[in-house]
């Protein structure tokens, strides 16, 4: 699997390391960021949070949409 933004860059040699959790595209260890999310549980009438937070993987395409305001 190779990584999505290197193919656009012309760079073929870089193995993908992970799929973004946001658009499915493969990325490398130089493209992807890894952020924390907590994951919420319904409980009662409102939402309870795990004491650790979880990875998710996203590409820089998606982390720049997601943190650009």
């Amino acid at each position: 699997m190779r990584c999505y933004d290197c193919l656009q860059e012309a760079r073929t040699d870089t193995e993908g390391i992970g799929v973004c959790s946001r658009c499915g595209l493969a990325t490398c260890e130089n493209h992807a960021h890894v952020r924390q999310v907590h994951i919420s549980h319904p409980a009662g009438l409102g939402r309870t949070y795990g004491a650790r937070a979880a990875r998710r993987v996203v590409c820089r395409t998606c982390d720049l949409a997601e943190t650009t305001h």
